[in-house]
């Protein structure tokens, strides 16, 4: 809500999301990044990243053996690359419990296909799909963070 309300105030102005750091940066001084849209963008992508490490897990093939329409494994390793650094000790084992309420695989993939029945091998072909066409974008976010030294590592 607050990367839009900041690009509904201005859309000529906040065109790019590059406009919108490099405003805020200059708007806010010394509080930047620590404020606004270009804090809610760092964990938006974040949550991103989260969610691509997750469905490039799943594309991979990446599973518990013993339990194969569990998404735990995954989950645990999106969450390990993506967000745990980010986390303080209790949000980290509140996130360790929460993967036994996860959805089963074949939930999720039913659910990607808004319900319909695909065959599994499809479900995951488009997932792969997804993967390669969104994980260039969010490089480039993370790229642009990184160069405007708009990267926060506090934990939360």
């Amino acid at each position: 809500q607050k990367i839009r309300a900041v690009y509904d105030s201005n859309p000529a102005k906040f065109k790019t999301l590059q406009n919108i750091l490099e405003v805020e940066k200059e708007l806010h001084g010394s509080a930047w990044p620590k404020t606004g849209a270009t804090l809610a963008l760092m964990w938006l992508k974040r949550g991103l990243k989260f969610i691509l490490v997750l469905l490039q897990s799943i594309s991979d093939g990446e599973r518990d053996e013993e339990h194969p329409n569990l998404i735990r494994v995954n989950a645990l390793k999106a969450y390990e690359i993506a967000l745990k650094k980010y986390h303080g000790w209790m949000l980290q084992k509140l996130f360790t419990g929460s993967v036994y309420a996860l959805p089963y695989k074949s939930d999720l993939l039913k659910a990607l296909e808004k319900g319909k029945e695909v065959k599994e091998e499809e479900s995951i072909e488009k997932i792969h799909q997804f993967v390669m066409r969104v994980t260039p974008i969010l490089d480039a976010i993370y790229e642009m963070y990184t160069k405007m030294n708009a990267e926060l590592s506090y934990k939360a």
